[in-house]
């Protein structure tokens, strides 16, 4: 699916052309020390694991328009349940094809279980914004109450289902967040200095 229809961000031949420490080789091809794991995860390995989960995602997302036309509408419940899962398999095809894309930034390169956790975040970023009617999405009807009901209840073991992880597989997902959040600390103090910086030499000029 994605290999025929989208070109990989970072291909073997751009990557034998770029100077960057960070990217390694070895017997295996090129890889990189991922930033927020410490983690050695291969180009092609990480590629193949899109390719694959966004055939899975796709074969489910047929399935479950199929299913939504199958529901009379008058079956609020199943319809709102079968919406869920299709905002669900959108989500995850719509950041897989992002993150393949991409060849400008080296931090989408990460492990499974990772990228898993990002799609996680996503959709609990999107739920959220569903609650306060923030968006206009062709899978959520007049009752959207529903459709926010069952994408809490599901979202993590469908996510489970379609990367085919194993449960522990986000119980590590605070390393994630956590590491974002001492990069925002990080960049905010550096702000900071720079806006006292200027301060000072305004200061001087005056």
């Amino acid at each position: 699916m994605l290999g025929k229809r989208f070109q990989r961000g970072f291909t073997a031949e751009r990557l034998a052309s770029i100077t960057e420490p960070r990217i390694q080789k070895d017997e295996r091809g090129y890889y990189i020390m991922t930033l927020s794991e410490n983690a050695k995860v291969h180009f092609e390995d990480f590629y193949r694991f899109l390719e694959v989960a966004a055939a899975g995602t796709a074969r489910e997302k047929i399935h479950v328009q199929e299913m939504i036309q199958q529901t009379p509408t008058e079956n609020l419940e199943t319809q709102s349940y079968y919406r869920a899962k299709a905002i669900i398999c959108d989500l995850v095809l719509k950041t897989i094809r992002r993150f393949y894309t991409d060849g400008s930034n080296f931090g989408i390169i990460m492990t499974p279980w990772c990228f898993g956790t990002v799609i996680l975040e996503k959709i609990e970023i999107y739920r959220d914004r569903i609650s306060r009617g923030e968006v206009q999405d062709p899978n959520i009807d007049e009752y959207p109450y529903y459709v926010v009901k069952y994408i809490d209840e599901i979202y993590k073991a469908e996510l489970l289902a379609l990367f085919d992880f194993p449960e522990k597989a986000f119980k590590m997902r605070w390393q994630y967040s956590e590491l974002l959040k001492r990069y925002s600390k990080v960049l905010s103090d550096i702000t900071g200095r720079l806006n006292f910086v200027l301060k000072t030499v305004k200061s001087f000029g005056a």
